[in-house]
């Protein structure tokens, strides 16, 4: 039997750019591991990845990019093109799962509580701030790992806020305070889920990737009815969307609001101690490398019409 070959892609362009070279490292380990012939390239010009692609004729690419041109639907619309079969969603899922506005409103028809907020240009905000009433949070509309991300709590807040381009949208909503919690989903279905307890006042980029900065309590310690509801909303969503195989989706619960949907991630953390791989394990005794394999299995991109 021919050895598959995988062409790893990661590193990009975006703010997450370090968070793939060094997820890639697990990924790649993970693939060989399984079997796989794993070609890595660290994308860092658009040209030159297409002459990997040329050379190496991948069977299968295994998208490591996070971020903006990573999971935004932009590498998965040119690997549409090329019909080279993908890990992770595909362009329709990516580039509305990016967009928090866009799947805010996915959410509310699927019957999920979201938080009250309105989009609008940073430039706008400035010149005639928002109708969200303090507490709130103000965030990139697409973005990931929590970058650029100001809680609101008085108005001195609003002087720390500062953007480079008055045209970036940006996202204002109420402020959920309460537990952090996140489920992954996997295959349509949502198994457990994970309370965050970060030592910063969220679960900030700081949070995400420095050692001891964040406690995961697995699974977390509520109420059924508070975990089902994070169940079903995870699996709705998921499905909504036609993820494939894999997303993670967060909320914030306290008694007051409910549990009340943030985002979700299309395309998660994938080092071998991050969110998703600790759930895959404890819920289904899948290891890092079986969930690897799981996502080459079933890579896939947007079949031609001739």
């Amino acid at each position: 039997m021919t050895t598959k070959k995988v062409l790893l892609i990661v590193g990009g362009f975006s703010n997450e750019r370090e968070v793939s070279l060094n997820a890639g490292k697990d990924i790649a380990r993970a693939l060989q591991e399984s079997g796989y012939n794993v070609v890595t390239h660290d994308l860092t010009d658009s040209w030159k990845l297409l002459d990997v692609i040329r050379k190496e004729k991948p069977d299968v690419v295994f998208n490591g990019l996070y971020g903006n041109w990573g999971e935004d639907g932009e590498i998965q619309g040119l690997l549409d093109c090329l019909q080279i079969p993908y890990t992770h969603s595909g362009l329709n899922a990516s580039a509305i799962g990016m967009n928090k506005y866009l799947t805010k409103l996915v959410a509310e028809k699927c019957g999920i509580k979201v938080a009250k907020g309105e989009r609008m240009t940073y430039g706008d905000y400035k010149r005639h701030g928002t109708s969200i009433r303090i507490p709130y949070v103000i965030k990139p509309v697409a973005d990931g790992s929590s970058c650029g991300v100001f809680i609101v709590k008085n108005e001195q807040d609003v002087a720390q806020i500062n953007y480079s381009d008055n045209n970036i949208e940006v996202l204002i909503e109420e402020y959920i305070d309460g537990l952090e919690l996140t489920s992954m989903c996997l295959e349509g279905k949502a198994y457990i889920v994970t309370e965050l307890r970060a030592k910063n006042q969220f679960y900030d980029y700081k949070s995400k990737y420095t050692g001891g900065m964040t406690e995961h309590i697995l699974p977390a310690e509520i109420p059924d009815d508070v975990k089902n509801t994070c169940l079903d909303y995870a699996a709705k969503i998921h499905n909504a969307l036609q993820c494939n195989v894999i997303s993670r989706t967060d909320f914030r619960y306290n008694p007051q609001d409910g549990v009340v949907m943030l985002e979700i991630n299309t395309n998660p953390g994938m080092t071998s101690l991050s969110l998703v791989p600790e759930q895959a394990k404890h819920a289904l005794g899948m290891s890092y490398a079986q969930l690897c394999d799981l996502l080459v299995r079933n890579a896939q991109c947007r079949r031609l019409k001739m």
